[in-house]
């Protein structure tokens, strides 16, 4: 730690901290000597968003979800310099110049792309309840495809929908295209045409998703027992130990898996109403039972 300035041309006069900017400089000649100090105040307790933003340390954290990924600039408008003096009036004309450019910088067209975008994820997000690490990577394949314009001549949101079913397959979480098009208002065919075009041009490799996955969402819209549950994830199991469920639309397995749960522990449960819930034709439920009993040995 400094005691006293390191120049020698310098009366080496007081030390002072600078609590705002964070700094430790000479009060003779201005030498920052620290131009980072740790604070050792107390911590200070909020209980909402306001009264934590006021009293944060540091500013948001960055994000690919972010359009500016949190690293906007900001020039304020009070004329003023950082000892609170009133600037002079060519300094004036000068920053009101640089709020201009500022401003303008911030309306190029892939800025006001990620813009709209983001919005409609932030929006989606809430709707399926997807997590943040789900959020960042349909930023980041987003904004692969933005780099690639994939986005001319197609729409904003099916283009951003796309990136999102592709991040849910790449991190395993478990929602459809139905699922994606019908929160987002967006047709299931452009969203599929657009997911196709994502993966080529950006030669993704993504992992079918497993059943299993999907097994405790279907009951629960059904509403059967834990035991039905537990059964019905036994049987995607064992086919998958068999090698039955390779090339399998993974919801027809489930629907089939669950049909054939309910019906083993009489739940009065209709393959129309399990098919609705999972988002198939009852014809392909009623094929992978009649295959299930066969592949499977059982009644």
């Amino acid at each position: 730690m400094f005691d006293k300035c390191t120049l020698k041309v310098c009366p080496r006069g007081p030390l002072v901290t600078d609590n705002n900017t964070g700094e430790i400089l000479c009060a003779s000649c201005g030498l920052v000597l620290i131009e980072k100090i740790d604070s050792i105040g107390p911590e200070s307790r909020s209980f909402d968003v306001e009264s934590f933003n006021d009293k944060s340390r540091t500013g948001a954290k960055s994000s690919l979800a972010v359009h500016d990924m949190g690293l906007a600039t900001s020039i304020g408008l009070q004329d003023k310099d950082a000892a609170g003096h009133l600037l002079s009036g060519y300094m004036k004309n000068t920053f009101n110049r640089l709020r201009i450019w500022d401003n303008r910088s911030k309306s190029k067209g892939n800025d006001s792309n990620l813009r709209q975008a983001f919005t409609l994820l932030d929006t989606i997000k809430s709707q399926l309840s997807l997590p943040d690490n789900v959020v960042e990577e349909t930023a980041y394949i987003y904004r692969k495809a933005v780099a690639l314009k994939l986005t001319r001549g197609r729409g904003i949101s099916s283009i951003l929908y796309a990136a999102l079913y592709a991040a849910c397959r790449k991190t395993s979480t478990p929602r459809t295209l139905r699922d994606i098009a019908k929160a987002g208002n967006v047709r299931k065919g452009d969203l599929a045409t657009a997911y196709r075009t994502m993966v080529k041009s950006l030669e993704l490799r993504l992992d079918p998703f497993d059943p299993v996955e999907f097994v405790t969402k279907v009951c629960s819209i059904i509403k059967v027992n834990e035991i039905t549950r537990r059964y019905a994830l036994d049987l995607l199991l064992r086919a998958e130990d068999k090698g039955f469920s390779t090339g399998k639309n993974p919801m027809s397995l489930v629907a089939a898996a669950v049909y054939l749960a309910t019906c083993i522990h009489n739940e009065k449960k209709t393959q129309i109403e399990i098919a609705k819930a999972c988002g198939v034709s009852n014809v392909s439920v009623r094929n992978l039972a009649r295959q299930f009993r066969e592949k499977l040995g059982f009644e």
